[in-house]
């Protein structure tokens, strides 16, 4: 019997590293093995499409939801603005931003691409502090009063930025933040040492305070498996988690893998997404292979024992 977590379909790939018909086919499996969430951005993928500039992902999304009767009422989808380049290529300096005229563009350029009237979750995608805050909020809360947007998120935010913004909503009487996506895995790289991607922000000790002390707030988890880090040979553990703690804790890993009979990745997905906080790993794919992989560790239970091993990696 699977347990009561929630994976969520990574759609960064959809439309370029794969081409529709792929990503229409991981899309069908994903919603026919139950999946109910699909994570985008308005600028997935710019970095790997000739033109500079993303919204292939959402493109993509948008008419496999066309050829899927029904699909809709299926699954929920996430996107975000506010990181689309305005130049080609043009990340980071060039940026849309968070200022409600680039919010207004960059949610309606979204629901065109998706072919919706509404996402699920709308997440400020970067920091932007050249915009007051008062400004983001009042115009990400009134996407949520006009019904385009139920649930708003930030992501790659400082903990003390989000906590404001949610105050500032609170105040006006507005939705506001009740969702943070950081980088979070069950390794851990060495604090100060950078991440390969410039972009990403890890979560801490600290954003898991916060999760414990507001129970309306969710945690999306990205970079999960580490680019195939975990299993992959090709695909070798960035500098920033070469240390002595990598070790011990792939060690306990692979005890845990052993006991329950699961995969590597299978058990860090349990373990992000089974234990006492609202957890939720984004788990992006490329291949059919992968999403059955990932979907069966919604059968991996963790006994409180393995769980403290994991925890402590000892």
């Amino acid at each position: 019997m699977a347990t009561d977590i929630t994976l969520i379909l990574g759609a960064l790939a959809f439309g370029t590293r794969i081409d529709e018909a792929q990503s229409f086919d991981l899309l069908d499996q994903y919603r026919e093995a139950g999946g109910e969430w699909i994570d985008t951005a308005n600028n997935y993928s710019w970095w790997l499409h000739p033109s500079g500039f993303g919204g292939q992902s959402e493109t993509v999304i948008g008419r496999w939801l066309d050829k899927r009767p029904g699909a809709r009422g299926d699954v929920r989808i996430s996107t975000k603005g506010g990181a689309e380049p305005t130049t080609p290529n043009g990340y980071p300096d060039h940026v849309e931003g968070l200022s409600g005229p680039a919010l207004r563009t960059a949610l309606r350029g979204s629901l065109e691409r998706l072919r919706t009237s509404h996402v699920d979750v709308y997440w400020a995608h970067i920091e932007d502090r050249t915009v007051p805050l008062e400004e983001t909020v009042a115009t990400l809360g009134g996407f949520v009063a006009d019904g385009q947007v139920a649930r708003l998120g930030v992501s790659n935010h400082p903990l003390w930025r989000v906590e404001r913004a949610r105050n500032i909503a609170s105040d006006q009487g507005l939705a506001g933040y009740s969702a943070i996506q950081l980088r979070w895995s069950y390794l851990q790289p060495l604090p100060g040492v950078a991440l390969p991607q410039s972009g990403h922000v890890h979560a801490t000790s600290e954003t898991f305070d916060y999760l414990r002390s507001n129970d309306d707030v969710w945690l999306w988890a990205y970079n999960t498996l580490l680019d195939g880090g975990y299993t992959r040979a090709d695909r070798p553990l960035p500098e920033a988690y070469d240390h002595p703690g990598t070790a011990r804790r792939l060690a306990v890993l692979d005890e845990v893998a052993a006991e329950t009979g699961a995969t590597r990745n299978q058990v860090v997905l349990s373990w992000l997404a089974g234990g006492p906080l609202k957890i939720s790993p984004i788990v992006g794919v490329t291949t059919p292979a992968q999403i059955t992989e990932a979907l069966a560790a919604r059968h991996v239970t963790l006994t409180p024992d393995q769980r403290a091993r994991l925890d402590t990696g000892a």
